[in-house]
């Protein structure tokens, strides 16, 4: 019986691979949080045979991959559909991250018409993060595995219309209903929720913890984008570029280097980087000023465009979604 793992991350990916669990193992990579979300056809493009469409490294999703991680099943030129068919059984293991929540149905959504493939899928739910763990440790975990049917397919692609959709209102009513055939699905759209501009501060929840880390005197940026001391939604890359917006707006929350020097000095390396609160930074960390009534946002959340004059917000206090 030949077995294919599908993973939602590269980190996971390398684990399971070593662990031996499976013939072959695969990561799926894209970050579906903090940027635009790519185009339907940018993403399935990515996943077929490889051609002259997939001129530019990253291209195709086999690009990363060692080359001999498919021996026996085929090359690194392989599209994910005719992958799949040359396997007798295939699971999708999922860490409970947001983005690893989105990966997930992304991927239910785009096998759901497939039935040959989603009647051999089954999913493997994490309590914590595959790449936290020994790869001998995680060959001996007993984690059940759970058919794919109908229900799953429905949901996820319920999910991912209402990711996708121009305002985030499919996602909060999503919270309506019941989501229990994916588990973590539920605190997966709370959370990226309330990555939402704050009705008080205009800022997200990983954006304030960043004011709360520079506030309690970390000046290091490396030290302050690190993931592990986030919430779970950013990674290293997300937080970064969350920091650099941060201190690129006319009316900064944060200093990056030293304040005589100007922000391309800062930006280029030519000052040494210091992350500090300005004014403005100290009045929105302690919620009494609003972000985005000194500055104009132009941002993504999922499929929505926030801007200054179409604006939606989260209210912590009631978690509740507040329109424009």
């Amino acid at each position: 019986m030949s077995h294919l793992i599908l993973t939602t991350n590269d980190r996971a990916e390398n684990t399971l691979r070593q662990s031996r669990l499976a013939n072959v193992v695969l990561g799926f990579y894209p970050r579906f949080v903090w940027r635009k979300l790519p185009s339907e056809e940018r993403l399935l493009v990515g996943l077929e045979r490889r051609s002259a469409k997939h001129c530019n490294p990253g291209d195709h999703w086999l690009d990363d991959v060692c080359r001999d991680s498919l021996e026996g099943f085929g090359t690194r030129d392989i599209g994910l559909f005719e992958l799949c068919a040359k396997f007798d059984s295939i699971d999708i293991w999922t860490d409970p991250l947001p983005n690893d929540q989105l990966v997930l149905v992304w991927l239910l959504d785009l096998l759901r018409p497939y039935k040959e493939i989603t009647t051999k899928l089954s999913l493997v739910h994490t309590d914590d993060k595959a790449e936290n763990y020994a790869p001998e440790s995680v060959a001996k975990w007993k984690l059940p595995t759970f058919k794919v049917t109908d229900n799953h397919l429905a949901t996820a692609s319920r999910a991912w219309r209402a990711y996708r959709a121009e305002t985030p209102e499919p996602c909060f009513n999503l919270l309506m209903t019941d989501l229990m055939t994916l588990p973590r699905l539920r605190s997966a759209l709370i959370a990226l929720l309330e990555e939402l501009p704050d009705s008080v501060t205009g800022l997200g929840a990983t954006e304030m913890d960043i004011l709360d880390f520079v506030n309690d005197g970390h000046t290091d940026p490396k030290r302050i984008t690190e993931a592990r001391w986030m919430r779970d939604v950013f990674d290293e890359n997300d937080a970064g570029d969350a920091l650099l917006e941060l201190g690129a707006h006319s009316a900064p929350a944060v200093l990056l280097g030293d304040p005589a020097f100007n922000n391309e000095d800062r930006y280029f390396g030519r000052s040494e980087w210091k992350v500090t609160l300005t004014e403005l930074g100290r009045s929105i960390f302690a919620r009494e000023d609003d972000m985005w009534r000194h500055n104009q946002i132009n941002r993504w959340w999922g499929g929505t465009e926030l801007i200054s004059e179409r604006l939606w917000r989260w209210d912590r206090e009631s978690r509740s979604l507040v329109a424009p």
